[in-house]
């Protein structure tokens, strides 16, 4: 048995275009073809399955018996290959990579996640090793491609974008408050059971700042990790004060005291200079980047 001649796939559109336009010269103005070509390919096509598949006549042609036959398969051929145009256009212009974002332990936990799954389910493509830690990771050593920061980076060869302020407030679980009562005002949060830092002194400093100086022993429970901060306060420890999002995350957080002067953190969205032309990592830098402020407001 010999084998089949070798089939042109190219021919078939410039049939369908002659079976459709019923003319040659409709058919080249639909292809924006000329119309010897469009001869010149049905004659070929018409020697490679040996059959006639138009008939000349005065006002164009008529497809034969044989070119209405092979019609069905040529139009599903046609639509396979727009198919597969279509997949292979996609593949291209789809975003694929690995990115390492950086983040503090609290937004690496409560802030970033569900921003996260968004963005995977938007880009299937990109992979995402978070990095949770209260250390500022170093991405000019690259050990992270973003970094979410509470403070300016210094460093020259990185972009920054000031994502707005992170609001620091006094909360308290609502099983505390319904032990303890509500404070009414600043001064009677001395009477209530308060969540504090160990060895970092800041919430000390913003008393003190505001005219109102507590102890270190005035913080019955005291801890530097963000994320067992936040625990206390959540497991209805007494109050304490955490970055606004979380209170507005975290069913029964009830905000108190908005009087209280507390200090407000800039929150800035890094990336190193070079590594920000890597389109896997500016899809994830620009999503964050519009993400975050709703979330931080």
């Amino acid at each position: 048995m010999s084998p089949l001649p070798r089939f042109d796939w190219s021919l078939v559109p410039s049939f369908l275009a002659v079976l459709d336009a019923g003319s040659l010269t409709g058919a080249a103005r639909a292809l924006n073809a000329q119309q010897p070509t469009l001869s010149r390919h049905i004659a070929a096509l018409e020697a490679q399955l040996g059959v006639a598949l138009f008939e000349r006549t005065g006002r164009g042609v008529q497809p034969t018996a044989a070119a209405r036959e092979l019609a069905d398969a040529a139009r599903r051929m046609a639509e396979g290959a727009e198919h597969m145009g279509q997949q292979l256009l996609r593949r291209a212009s789809s975003t694929q990579g690995t990115v390492r974002v950086s983040a503090s332990q609290v937004p690496a936990v409560t802030l970033l996640p569900p921003l996260l799954a968004e963005l995977q389910r938007q880009e299937p493509g990109v992979q995402v090793e978070l990095v949770a830690t209260n250390a500022v990771s170093n991405l000019l050593r690259r050990e992270a491609d973003i970094a979410l920061r509470m403070l300016r980076p210094a460093q020259s060869g990185l972009v920054a974008r000031q994502l707005g302020e992170v609001a620091v407030v006094a909360c308290a679980h609502e099983s505390y408050l319904a032990r303890r009562g509500t404070p009414r005002s600043p001064t009677e949060l001395a009477g209530h059971t308060l969540v504090g830092m160990d060895r970092d002194e800041g919430i000390l400093q913003g008393f003190a700042a505001a005219g109102s100086p507590l102890a270190r022993e005035h913080f019955a429970l005291r801890t530097d990790d963000q994320v067992a901060y936040a625990a206390l306060v959540m497991a209805g420890a007494g109050i304490g004060f955490v970055a606004r999002y979380l209170v507005d995350s975290t069913p029964g957080l009830v905000p108190l005291l908005p009087e209280l002067p507390t200090p407000s953190l800039p929150a800035w969205l890094v990336v190193h200079r070079e590594i920000r032309g890597n389109p896997a990592v500016r899809r994830v830098f620009d999503f964050l980047a519009d993400a975050l402020p709703p979330r931080l407001a």
